[in-house]
């Protein structure tokens, strides 16, 4: 089956004129129809929409591919919902820029996928679409918050697309799904047309990026969407930097520090390992200094910074707020807002941990990690069980959250994870191509 295929080799059958785009929007939308009324990733479906695209593509690196994108990008013409209910009568004016980029390149937007409410949890349910299920097992969740993307990429409902990451959002449902999933450096992929806007001080932990079923496909869609935005105040012009292979030391860091992770998270790690020296790279156990507070650090900026916006936003308006909208914000409780003092403070906190952690990374360009401290868990649990004690949601985050408070590119793959030094997403494609 055509939509089976790697978007690699779909794109080479469809330039080779073996199949039509026609038909392979049409193999998409029969599993859509088929499978997405069990899994629910989808918030809408451009059905027609997409038919009629195909039947002349836009010519271009990606033309004639059946692709989504979460729905917190907007999309002209249609509403933004970022799973919540507050924006049920938004209609975007524009393209988002991933999604305008997409379509120049000639890629066929398939459908919205499922968030969370506001994007602020690791599951994918909300009051609008209802819950996205995992796609092997519907007791299991896909993550979040591009728990919708994720599952329709690795249900074969979609081709690849984009999600967004501030605290995992990318990497922890493609670690769920068992695809691949890229966390660009912040600025590398412009975000402008993302909701929530991702600029100061989101935009410091947020990021845009690419999904696919293969580290090569990710590649591909990375090349399309990577650019300078004038409207994104993180958006720079990078070219890439190429490091030979032969000077590449990989530093082998299993979990985060002493804090345990489950059996089947570690074995994946220590398999990416073994198959990265085969490949001919040259990987050393090394446990970074230095990064102890990270998730704690991440955790004021995205759940105790934010908290005071999100009070306002559902004031008056609990009962019509989703449980994953409110979660993390419940945490902090009513907790006084952090004084400009306390910003100032975490803000010097956070760039002298980068900057030390960058003076080891000259050694350790690329750090080998796990994808999480769990694999794909049953809705609502938090709680999870390893060897060495359980964990709870916040502890199994710990692999993930510090990439996105040092605004590091990190590549999901594998069931592990690649973290690298800012703008070094080549580099992790290359290595990552390695596990794919």
């Amino acid at each position: 089956m055509i939509h089976h295929l790697s978007l690699t080799e779909q794109l080479r059958l469809l330039q080779s004129k073996q199949c039509s785009s026609e038909e392979l929007v049409h193999a998409h939308l029969a599993e859509i129809e088929q499978r997405n009324p069990e899994i629910n990733a989808f918030v809408r479906v451009f059905a027609e929409e997409a038919r009629k695209e195909a039947e002349v593509p836009r010519p271009g690196p990606l033309s004639g591919l059946a692709l989504t994108v979460k729905d917190s990008f907007d999309v002209t013409g249609y509403p933004t919902y970022g799973g919540t209910r507050q924006r049920e009568d938004h209609c975007a004016s524009k393209d988002a820029w991933v999604v305008r980029k997409l379509r120049e390149a000639g890629a066929i937007l398939l459908g919205k996928t499922n968030t969370p409410e506001f994007l602020m949890n690791y599951e994918s349910d909300n009051l609008i679409t209802g819950r996205t299920n995992h796609p092997a097992d519907p007791s299991l969740t896909p993550g979040g918050s591009s728990g919708g993307e994720a599952a329709a990429i690795t249900s074969f409902m979609s081709g690849g697309g984009i999600g967004s990451d501030g605290g995992g959002s990318i990497r922890w449902p493609a670690h769920c799904c068992g695809i691949a999933g890229l966390k660009p450096t912040p600025g590398r992929v412009p975000a402008t047309g993302h909701f929530p806007n991702i600029a100061h001080p989101g935009g410091l932990l947020g990021v845009a990026g690419p999904m696919a079923r293969t580290v090569q496909d990710v590649r591909l869609l990375f090349d399309v969407i990577q650019g300078y935005d004038i409207n994104d105040p993180f958006s720079v012009p990078v070219a890439p930097k190429k490091i030979d292979r032969e000077k590449i030391r990989i530093a082998l860091w299993p979990q985060f520090y002493r804090t345990p992770i489950q059996q089947e998270c570690g074995d994946s790690v220590f398999r990416a390992a073994e198959k990265l020296e085969k490949a001919g790279y040259i990987v050393e156990e090394y446990e970074p200094s230095g990064l102890e507070r990270a998730p704690y650090v991440w955790a004021f900026f995205f759940v105790e910074l934010a908290a005071p916006f999100l009070r306002d936003m559902v004031k008056g308006r609990r009962e019509q707020t989703h449980w994953t909208g409110l979660e993390l914000m419940d945490r902090v409780g009513d907790a006084p807002e952090p004084t400009g003092k306390k910003v100032v403070e975490m803000l010097a906190v956070r760039d002298a941990m980068r900057g030390n952690l960058l003076n080891q990374m000259e050694t350790y360009p690329v750090v080998l990690t796990a994808g999480a401290g769990m694999t794909a868990f049953p809705h609502r649990s938090r709680i999870y069980s390893t060897p060495e004690r359980d964990i709870d949601l916040f502890e199994g985050t710990f692999p993930l959250v510090w990439a996105n408070l040092l605004g590091l590119p990190a590549l999901a793959v594998a069931g592990a994870q690649l973290v690298g030094a800012p703008w070094s997403e080549e580099l992790l494609l290359d290595v990552g191509e390695a596990l794919s």
